[in-house]
């Protein structure tokens, strides 16, 4: 019998992500030469080499790309185990792995993580910020054990809960006299400006689903990756853009 331990395995599946040991290790929690001694003795055991290492460069061998979605498979499997083990206590505790997107992850985050701290101290978060495509797929093959984003969200695989309602706000350059007096209507000429984030954002769908109206060849044909550049071509006077409340701050 070979023996694998749960330890060499979650090491395994973490330099198998980032092809990298010191990132590996960080990623998994310990140092550098823990990891490396026990993927080591999982190679001696295996009897095969598992990982090639040339310099910085770190390559997975044909024995773990095929070994990799087993191992995978196992963890989640051992997860599902403490999920259940967990089931019924009162406070939350252990390791979980949230996703969130980025046009959330820094407006929600500051204000939600001392509260979490606080009330779950024993509750080991990781987070991982992505577009929602990323997202759902690292969810259902369990590399996240949840994430959030903005709905609606269609997938089989996933299970679906709303946590709060979040508004549109439309953000203008200060003193332009096309947005005097709000609100504005879908089909003034002033919306011809607005810039939405790149392709993948589920900001950018939702954008267009409230701005229906809008004729999408008068759009400008910006593709920016976060609200902060869109707030600042805004502020610029280079057009207009949707924001969600929660990035509008306390003031509106």
């Amino acid at each position: 019998m070979i023996g694998l331990t749960v330890r060499q395995m979650h090491y395994f599946d973490a330099l198998a992500q980032t092809l990298h040991f010191g990132r590996a290790a960080k990623l998994a929690g310990v140092s550098q030469p823990a990891l490396s001694s026990q993927i080591a003795e999982m190679e001696q055991r295996l009897n095969c080499r598992l990982f090639e290492r040339g310099g910085r460069s770190v390559r997975m061998t044909d024995e773990a790309i095929a070994l990799l979605p087993r191992i995978e498979r196992i963890l989640a499997d051992i997860r599902d185990v403490e999920t259940t083990a967990r089931r019924g206590r009162t406070a939350m505790e252990g390791r979980f792995r949230l996703g969130i997107i980025p046009t959330v992850a820094p407006y929600l985050l500051p204000r939600a993580l001392p509260e979490l701290k606080k009330h779950f101290p024993a509750l080991l978060l990781e987070l991982r910020e992505a577009v929602t495509t990323s997202l759902v797929e690292d969810t259902a093959s369990r590399k996240l054990d949840a994430f959030i984003a903005a709905l609606p969200l269609d997938h089989p695989g996933l299970i679906t809960e709303a946590l709060f309602p979040d508004r549109f706000f439309l953000a203008v350059p200060s003193g332009d006299p096309a947005f005097a007096s709000p609100p504005v209507p879908p089909e003034s000429p002033a919306l011809e400006r607005l810039m939405l984030l790149e392709e993948g954002h589920c900001l950018r769908e939702q954008a267009l689903a409230v701005c229906g109206n809008v004729r999408p060849v008068a759009m400008a044909s910006y593709g920016a990756t976060s609200l902060t550049t869109l707030l600042q071509m805004v502020a610029h006077g280079l057009g207009v853009t949707l924001i969600p409340e929660m990035a509008a701050g306390p003031a509106g």
